[in-house]
């Protein structure tokens, strides 16, 4: 039986969301172990739905959303499984929150599927589609930031683990989403250089973050405005768009986001 390109999609969807549910019943000292089993799952599936696309070349970039999507949304779950909140709930309302969240990963997922296939077929060829297929992979790439910057800063490591984390993290993100504006089948020194200049700045200010009295979610918004910031203007730089004006809009949400954090703090 041949499926077509969205047949797989839906296929690989419904099969990693469940995947995902399977693990939260897995006794929670194996679980950590068994995302890393959902990630390399997540990673052999997207290549067999991305298959047609995909070659020996910058295009196996588009494998890389999907499987930091997956970890992401999965340590974030499990974090917020251990929490206060989430403990204190009663039965019925633990099952429903699990259900909501993975009805909204194999939406994600799918939405993953759909657009890294758009950016595939976009480095062959124009396709209408492809400014509708940033607009989504910028949102998930910022939600996976937000999960992966969440789940470092909940385990309250050192404050160099944490800039090292962090960076590490960035990386691809930024990589990934600067990719997606060339579409070219080899990565460009410029894309290198602002993927791994943006990374360091985001782990000099996550080590920076690590000294202040501030929550686990105000950090973990912080640095995702900064994310936000770095690729909005790399992105609007690569597609010769970077206006005064854009960089102002970038800048006034950045400045908006640190007066919150400032004044949320516990001083």
């Amino acid at each position: 039986m041949i499926l077509t390109k969205r047949q797989k999609f839906v296929a690989s969807s419904l099969l990693l969301g469940a995947f995902f549910f399977v693990i939260q019943f897995i006794d929670f000292e194996y679980r950590y172990l068994s995302v890393l089993g959902l990630v390399l799952s997540s990673v052999a599936i997207s290549g067999w739905a991305l298959k047609d696309g995909l070659g020996k070349n910058a295009t196996l970039l588009s494998l890389l959303l999907p499987a930091l999507f997956t970890v992401g949304t999965q340590l974030f779950f499990l974090g917020l499984e251990d929490s206060p909140f989430f403990l204190s709930l009663f039965g019925v309302f633990k099952t429903i929150i699990r259900v909501l969240i993975v009805f909204a990963y194999i939406v994600g997922i799918y939405a993953l599927f759909l657009t890294s296939n758009i950016y595939n077929v976009a480095t062959a060829r124009t396709i209408q589609l492809l400014r509708a297929a940033h607009a989504v992979g910028f949102v998930l790439t910022l939600a996976t930031a937000f999960f992966m910057f969440n789940t470092i800063l909940a385990w309250r490591p050192d404050f160099w683990i944490i800039g090292i984390g962090m960076g590490l993290v960035s990386y691809p993100l930024f990589l990934q989403g600067f990719w997606s504006i060339e579409l070219e089948h080899k990565l460009s020194p410029e894309i290198k250089t602002l993927s791994l200049g943006l990374s360091l700045i985001v782990a000099e200010i996550a080590t920076i973050l690590a000294f202040w009295p501030i929550t686990v979610p105000v950090g973990s918004l912080a640095l995702t405005t900064i994310l936000y910031i770095g690729l909005g203007l790399g992105q609007a730089k690569l597609q010769q768009r970077l206006f005064e004006k854009t960089v102002r809009e970038y800048l006034i949400v950045g400045l908006f986001v640190f007066v919150i954090m400032f004044f949320t703090a516990r001083w």
